[in-house]
Formats: C-alpha cells, sequence, structure tokens
C-alpha cells in the first residue's frame, strides 16, 4: 500500500516531538531537528498533474526536476474529494472510520441531504465526525496548532470536522495569505496550517489545463515560492494535496434524471458526479443494480453497499456510518460522470474538470519538503 494523506499529520506531530505520534513518513531522516512545521494544501493538485503544472510554476518545476526539496507519491482517500480528503489529513484516519464519506452524503433516516461544504450547524460536527484530530492531539502536547484559513470557513461544520482544537486565523479576501502564513510560522513554535483553492476551483470551472488553470498554477507557485523565502530557522515546510482530477468532455456524461431507467427506484441521490450513493426505495435495490450495471457497462463499477465496504474502498468500516453509504455505490472508471441535475446546483452539470472516483489522476498526490 502506497502512504497517503492520513500520514500527514501524524508525522508532522512526530517530528514536532508530539507524544504517541508515529513518524510513518520518515519525516526525521530527511527534514531533522525543526521546531514550527508549515503544511499547506493545495487543493487539486494531482501528482499526474505536476508536469504540466511545472510549466508556469518554477518552484515546482524544480521540485519536479530534483533540484530542489523531496518530492514522494502518496494517495488520498476514498472517494477523492475535498471533504473527505480534509478530514482524513486533519484525523489521520480512513472515511469509513471518520464519517465524512463524500461531497454530499444522506443523513441516515431522512431524505435529507448533506452538503460538507455548506455544513453549518446541523448536524453537529462532534457528532457527525467524531474522531479526534491532530490539531487537537498537538495543542494538548503544549505546542502550538493553527489553521489560517479563508474567515467564511470558520464556524463551519466542515472546519471543525477536519481542524477542531486548532486556533483558527482568519484571512479576509483582501489580505496578504502568504504573509499571515510567514506572521504565523514566525510567533511560536508548533504546526501552522494553511489552505488554497485556487488551482481546483479553475480546475472546476474551466478545466485541467485551461489558460485559468495555468494561471492559477502561478499564484499557486508564487504563495509558496514566499513562504520558502521567509522560513525561519528551525522551520521546515510540507505541501500535499486533497485529489487530482480530469476533464469530462459532453459526450461522457450521463444525467440519471434524463433516464426513467435510471431514475427508476431511487429515493435519494447523494456523492458527485464521479461516485455516486444511490439510496433506493424499499425492495428495489437489486433492480437498481441491475439497471445501473446494464446501461453504465464499461463506464462505471456499480456495487451494492456490502461490496463497496468489503472491498476496502473506504477502509475500516464504524458501523456508526454505514447507513450514510448508498444501497448502491456507483464508481466512474474512465472519464465519465453521473450527473443529477433534478438533485443538484445548476453550475454542476457546467463543470468542466471533476474527481472523486479511484482512477490514479484523481487519488496520487504529491508530498513535497521544502526547508
Amino acid at each position: 500500500m502506497p502512504n497517503s494523506i492520513c500520514e500527514v499529520l501524524p508525522s508532522t506531530a512526530a517530528l514536532l516531538g508530539v507524544p504517541g505520534a508515529d513518524d510513518t513518513l520518515g519525516l526525521w531522516a530527511s527534514i531533522g531537528a525543526v521546531d514550527r512545521v508549515a503544511v499547506v494544501l493545495v487543493d487539486g493538485m494531482g501528482w499526474h498533474l505536476l508536469p504540466e503544472l511545472a510549466g508556469d510554476a518554477p518552484l515546482l518545476a524544480s521540485v519536479v526536476a530534483g533540484d530542489m526539496g523531496r518530492l514522494r507519491r502518496l494517495c488520498c482517500t476514498f472517494p477523492s474529494t475535498t471533504p473527505t480528503s480534509l478530514v482524513s489529513l486533519g484525523t489521520g484516519a480512513q472515511p469509513g472510520e471518520h464519517g465524512i464519506l463524500g461531497f454530499t452524503l444522506n443523513i441516515p433516516g431522512t431524505d435529507r441531504v448533506l452538503s460538507h461544504i455548506r455544513w453549518r450547524d446541523e448536524p453537529p460536527p462532534e457528532q457527525w465526525q467524531p474522531v479526534p484530530t491532530w490539531f487537537e492531539r498537538t495543542a494538548r502536547a503544549g505546542l502550538g496548532a493553527r489553521a489560517v484559513l479563508p474567515e467564511w470557513f470558520i464556524g463551519s461544520g466542515l472546519t471543525e470536522a477536519a481542524y477542531r482544537g486548532a486556533y483558527f486565523v482568519p484571512v479576509r479576501s483582501d489580505d496578504d495569505y502568504a504573509q499571515r502564513m510567514i506572521d504565523e510560522l514566525r510567533a511560536a513554535p508548533g504546526l501552522v496550517y494553511g489552505y488554497t483553492a485556487d488551482l481546483d476551483t479553475a480546475a472546476h470551472v474551466f478545466g485541467v489545463a485551461s489558460i485559468e488553470w495555468h494561471e492559477a498554477a502561478a499564484r499557486v507557485d508564487a504563495l509558496l515560492s514566499r513562504l520558502v523565502e521567509a522560513m525561519p530557522a528551525g522551520a521546515a515546510l510540507l505541501v500535499t494535496a486533497d485529489h487530482g482530477g480530469l476533464n469530462v468532455p459532453p459526450d461522457a456524461r450521463i444525467d440519471l434524471d434524463a433516464d426513467p431507467r435510471l431514475r427508476a427506484g431511487i429515493r435519494v441521490v447523494a456523492g458527485e458526479p464521479r461516485v455516486r450513493y444511490l439510496h433506493t426505495e424499499p425492495g428495489a435495490t437489486a433492480d437498481v443494480l441491475s439497471a445501473w450495471r446494464e446501461i453504465l457497462a464499461g463506464r462505471a463499477d456499480v456495487l451494492a453497499r456490502d461490496e463497496a465496504v468489503a472491498s476496502g474502498l473506504f477502509g475500516p468500516m464504524d458501523p456508526r456510518h454505514l447507513a450514510r453509504i448508498g444501497d448502491v455505490v456507483v464508481v466512474c472508471t474512465s472519464d465519465s460522470a453521473v450527473l443529477a441535475t433534478a438533485h443538484e446546483p445548476p453550475e454542476t452539470a457546467r463543470l468542466v474538470g471533476f474527481h472523486g472516483a479511484g482512477t490514479p489522476a484523481e487519488m496520487a498526490i504529491p508530498l513535497i519538503e521544502l526547508l
């Protein structure tokens, strides 16, 4: 098994001397003694995208060429989607353990679908995601654990689920984000976490390799370059990502709401276009499985819930989270996507770039170590 995003913060905590933390990534061997570490997650910066990014990103180009820092390949957790990956990073746990099993999930016992990026108060974050975070553990060890985040992230359910225990540093849209990170890194020993969605937003809206995506790559590289240039003595910078991505052409999109054969027997639709969770009407699961397997043959794996769990997709499964997964799980295997135009905001169908499934283009992510 390749190393994963789940190992980044435990290894960082071990580097900082947090009791009980295990440096499974071997950071000590390559970084040595430091008293503060900045961890920056670049949303959407998949491993397979690095060569394309390098043309607009001098720092990343040097890393890819082996001239600067250390570059390793990790994998994210499944589904390869931001809410799941952020919580896997923050807790060091697999999705089956922490329960954030997708971009959107059905709340068991209801017909309600929770969108994790719009989640505020209900369900309570500490109940929906009960696993302690490494921010909590680092803070309990008497070290700083700070998260420098856009101000609108503060107080959200996803922020609490992923970063609970951190001291939150809100950043306004007109603030100098790099400088806020630098100030926090210089202020005190410990962990400083940062996040940027610029690249992922461009991939979704305009597509991977679009002009706008390349412009976002340049901005990300400028941010990282400033952090490297301003690193205080005794500090290290780790850069990783939550997933990769790919473009889905118009002729590879299937709208389940436009096909009565795919709509039949469905009670609740959750997940996202690359991984669908279908909650079926009583007694309809077998028929839904049969219809979806026939219609999506060659474009997706269509699994019963028990099959998906037994395959190990989600890691060890806490029984409390099992019902959040659909009775039927649809995982796209090619460059296809399953839209749900009657169930999701219209902008979803207009996106160009997608992720969420289990292909290497979506699952492989980098870990970059810089001193």
